[in-house]
């Protein structure tokens, strides 16, 4: 494989390139059923950007969460959601030699597909759908036993404390440093000192009885383990009942409703997707307490991957309390009419399912709410309805909420995210056209400024040198053959840096978007969604601009600083460890963004990466 120095020329090998429609993106990790296959070739090594794996006479893996689900529960969503999930839920293993460690051999179709993590890729330009060719991977045997040899594993370019194992304590409930201002979160990342997890949240600790005593739950999201989840509610409160909002159909559908065989107290309620390419990739909690309601509205499913070593974000709502009886449909609502919204939002999966828990919000008051809701929902709209949803409800918001600025033809906007769809041929067919033109705008101001735009997106080396290593990139959708027709695209991408060296190798599923200021120390205002850069999430104009069509359901908040009697928010420059008295926004990644250099390239997830090792020493060949 080749790569040349401008973002994109790529040479594949045939199998890679004979046929659009295949996705050939299975990961390259080995597991205690797949050994490699031998070869004499050895990778390149540099010293300085890569470990230098030490022979061992077992793999050795990285100590996952303790008491995993059942494996069979691990077979999650559609084949057409499959990547990385079997990898990811069964942590990396070392080989004696770094060009053969993760290697594939092809395996029968029997076993258990790799689950894609996040990908909306719109209309993938793709007429047919190839999922059932997807590479099979054997389940592991769970009866393996691993060595506790630390002197076996290679050395760790994120220090020793890397493969230290979470302390048991980790993952359980704790009380976290709730920020009232912004109420805006990032997950826990095993393996990082705790005070880069101080102030963050692990699935648990949102479950947890510190928050409220549960009655009932509904999960919407896109990816599932049932096992799993139902894990992490604490166990006074695992056998409430849970209503999972999900978008699989026919056989993905029949496997996740066996998956939830065991679980009596798990319902179901099917999105409607209509259009061609659509997903259900919202990503939301609803939890009913004793006490009152409360939302959550974040980035991450409900897999035990997305907690373990990614960023994450989430928007945490307070306790929203019971309204007194007789009170009327309008009572509780928010300056930033987020009940409305959310009533709204519910309101158009038309489900029979969800009328209960509509009704429980009409109930509680959301009052103290200070975020805007931002939502995507199927279908094709016009006239007023036309900005009800995607990136024209987005304009609206910012049109109305927001405030011109000085100068802000010099205020970047930044798009940050972890699935990229097709653009088209060139930046003005959608990108330009419509997105930009989204999120640059400002108040009711005239002018039309062209101010710099960022695309935050990993490379290669930031994949590969990541806390997770190539697996990482299972997450990462990004296909050759939507990134060869989109080689403009790229002159917009920037690195993916965490904020502050703690977490600056968790890779990103998080999606944010922003304005900020030209010495990036404050924010015009802040998106935190499920929505990746595409037009499946944000929708696009059609028929002369008089109509906009989106395909997926998707989810986010907006904070713009009038809601917080700001004029801007101040960036929190120092955001570890978090602290209740910070008035600055946490902006989950370093600023300002470090652009692409002449060697850098976009991570693609199905080509190979077998010239240098990751931080297990692992290589990637899609099969």
């Amino acid at each position: 494989m080749s790569q040349d120095s401008q973002h994109g020329k790529w040479t594949i090998s045939s199998s890679d390139d004979d046929d659009d429609e295949a996705l050939p993106f299975s990961g390259t990790t080995t597991s205690e059923s797949h050994q490699p296959a031998k070869s004499n070739s050895q990778p390149n090594h540099n010293s300085r950007r890569s470990p230098s794996p030490r022979p061992v006479e077992a793999p050795v893996e990285v100590k996952s969460e303790p008491a995993r689900p059942p494996v069979s529960s691990l077979i999650i969503g559609s084949e057409a959601r499959q990547s990385a999930t079997m990898n990811q839920s069964n942590p990396v293993k070392y080989e004696t030699s770094p060009s053969l460690a993760g290697k594939r051999k092809n395996e029968e179709s029997g076993s258990a597909g790799w689950a894609l993590s996040d990908s909306d890729e719109d209309d993938r330009e793709v007429k047919g759908n190839s999922h059932s060719n997807m590479p099979k991977q054997k389940l592991p045997n769970p009866k393996t036993k691993k060595p506790k040899v630390e002197s076996e594993r290679p050395p760790s370019p994120h220090g020793r404390l890397y493969y230290i194992d979470e302390p048991e304590d980790f993952f359980e409930s704790c009380t976290p440093c709730l920020n009232d201002t912004y109420r805006f979160y990032l997950n826990k990342v095993t393996g990082l000192d705790r005070k880069y997890n101080r102030g963050a949240l692990h699935i648990r600790d949102i479950l947890s009885p510190l928050f409220g005593t549960l009655k009932e739950s509904a999960q919407f999201n896109y990816c599932f383990d049932i096992a799993w989840m139902v894990k992490q509610y604490p166990s006074e409160f695992r056998e409430r009942p849970v209503l999972i909002v999900h978008g699989d159909k026919r056989e993905a559908k029949a496997r996740l409703l066996q998956q939830a065989q065991p679980f009596p107290h798990v319902r179901f309620c099917q999105a409607k997707l209509d259009i061609a390419f659509g997903t259900h990739h919202t990503k939301m909690m609803l939890l009913w307490y004793e006490e009152g309601f409360r939302v959550i509205i974040l980035t991450s499913n409900l897999i035990r991957a997305d907690w373990y070593q990614k960023t994450q974000g989430m928007w945490l709502s307070p306790l929203f309390p019971r309204l007194p009886k007789g009170s009327s449909a309008s009572t509780g609502e928010s300056p930033t009419f987020f009940k409305r919204d959310l009533l709204e939002y519910l309101a158009s999966y038309r489900a029979p399912e969800l009328e209960e828990w509509i009704q429980r919000i009409k109930e509680h008051d959301l009052s103290e709410t200070r975020v805007y809701l931002v939502g995507s929902t199927p279908g094709r709209y016009v006239g007023p309805d036309m900005e009800r949803w995607g990136h024209l409800r987005l304009r609206k918001l910012l049109y109305e909420h927001t405030n011109p600025i000085p100068g802000e033809e010099r205020w970047p906007v930044i798009g940050q995210f972890s699935s990229i769809g097709s653009m088209g041929l060139d930046k003005t067919k959608w990108l330009a056209g419509e997105f930009q033109r989204t999120l640059t705008t400002l108040g009711k101001s005239s002018l039309r400024p062209d101010p710099p735009m960022h695309l935050l997106y990993p490379s290669v080396e930031d994949v590969r040198m990541s806390l997770e290593g190539y697996p990482a990139g299972g997450s990462l959708p990004y296909s050759i053959q939507t990134a060869q027709k989109q080689l403009w695209l790229h002159s917009y991408f920037h690195r993916w840096m965490a904020n502050t060296t703690g977490r600056s190798h968790a890779m990103p599923h998080i999606k944010t978007y922003m304005r900020v200021s030209p010495d990036f120390t404050q924010l015009a205002w802040f998106l935190v969604t499920s929505a990746n850069l595409s037009k499946a999430a944000w929708g696009a104009l059609e028929k002369n601009n008089t109509q906009i069509m989106v395909r997926s359901y998707e989810l986010g908040v907006l904070y713009v600083p009038s809601a917080f009697n700001m004029k801007t928010f101040p960036v929190d420059k120092n955001p570890f460890p978090v602290s209740s008295s910070s008035s600055g926004f946490h902006v989950p990644f370093d600023l300002p963004p470090t652009s692409y250099s002449q060697t850098d390239q976009p991570w693609i997830w199905n080509i190979p990466y077998n010239q240098a090792p990751d931080t297990h020493g692992n290589i990637w060949v899609p099969s």
